[in-house]
């Protein structure tokens, strides 16, 4: 479908199963516009068709639970059991069973987009090669969780640098207009404080791009001489079960990130279509703003296509054949796949911005 015609369709349907947002829609809207990069954030759900039509030979590729929204942006960092900060996809709302390939691809093209807009300053062809050699290593059975405590200096100081400082996190928190939630998930959110909060406050929150439209509240409270906040956020089912017409039963977000190699986080959970977790300054996600100036793009890339096969890896019947078909695909297609992808993202683009116009 033409962009505008896959939107409307999309919000139509999505609409029929939660109350939007209006204002926050129509920001979403705008920000589409601004550039190729947050277009291609915002439209999974056209997305998936366009893939499918530009890379026809990836969608016989093995099938895994796949995150399906993988981007640059799409990954940030938690506190496990331990109370250690650990890294990793930080989003799974799209989360579907999928050729394993649409994960890498969808990450390569929104790095290639990403050089483009100048926001990252690697050569694409090593974007790409970073991404694959991390994630062909880590299917291979080199794949590690990562725990930013003694190890990964590089993303550790990317998740401790100044744009995730408390005192602006909490300063940007804080400025959300109050909201009124349904009471079933001002109960949720109550029942996630800790049991010293009070008093709580309910807001407002706006973020991200995908979801952006959807009903999301954060409540905040004061515990033991400091702020708290929970996050209740509006599931709706993979936009990938939408594009192709799929059965649309269930989510999958419980099930990809318990069955994923990495730290659980302890206060992540869905209730009833109802993503719950923590967030905090190091309880979030981490932006291309928010990189190091001083920072080494192909570690940083490298680290990510080895986190998708962290989480591919949940996966176990499919392995054998994902490292068969990533022997017999070479070391180029993913390059290949990802420049093809990026220009039907940016023509996809092009006619969002001039209809915003």
């Amino acid at each position: 479908m033409h962009i505008l015609e896959a939107t409307a369709a999309y919000e139509a349907w999505a609409g029929k199963r939660i109350d939007f947002v209006a204002d926050d829609l129509r920001l979403k809207h705008r920000r589409m516009a601004e550039a190729a990069f947050l277009f291609m954030r915002a439209t999974f759900y056209s997305w998936v068709g366009l893939w499918r039509e530009t890379c026809p030979e990836l969608a016989a590729a093995p099938r895994i639970l796949a995150v399906g929204d993988l981007h640059l942006e799409n990954f940030g960092t938690w506190r496990d059991a331990e109370g250690r900060l650990a890294w990793g996809v930080n989003d799974f709302d799209e989360a579907f069973p999928m050729p394993y390939a649409i994960d890498l691809v969808r990450l390569a093209t929104s790095a290639l987009l990403a050089i483009r807009e100048e926001s990252l300053a690697i050569d694409a062809d090593d974007a790409a090669a970073a991404i694959l050699a991390g994630y062909t290593q880590g299917i291979a059975g080199g794949a590690t969780p990562f725990v930013l405590e003694e190890s990964h200096p590089g993303l550790r100081a990317m998740a401790l640098g100044a744009e995730r400082d408390p005192q602006r996190f909490w300063s940007r928190m804080t400025a959300f207009k109050p909201a009124t939630p349904p009471p079933s998930v001002r109960l949720f959110l109550q029942d996630a404080l800790p049991d010293s909060a009070e008093p709580m406050r309910i807001l407002h929150r706006i973020a991200g791009l995908g979801s952006l439209g959807r009903p999301r509240y954060v409540a905040l409270a004061q515990s033991d001489g400091g702020l708290v906040a929970r996050e209740a956020k509006a599931m709706l089912p993979s936009a990938y079960a939408w594009a192709l017409r799929l059965p649309m039963n269930r989510l999958y977000y419980d099930a990809i990130v318990a069955r994923a190699l990495r730290p659980p986080d302890p206060f992540l959970r869905v209730r009833k279509g109802w993503l719950l977790r923590r967030l905090g300054p190091h309880c979030s996600r981490i932006e291309l703003d928010h990189f190091p100036k001083q920072r080494d793009e192909r570690y940083i890339l490298t680290a990510m296509g080895q986190e998708t096969a962290n989480v591919h890896l949940g996966s176990p019947a499919a392995i054998a054949a994902i490292r068969r078909d990533l022997k017999r695909r070479g070391k180029a297609w993913l390059k290949l796949a990802a420049e093809r992808m990026a220009e039907a993202t940016i023509a996809e683009w092009k006619l969002w911005r001039k209809s915003a116009r």
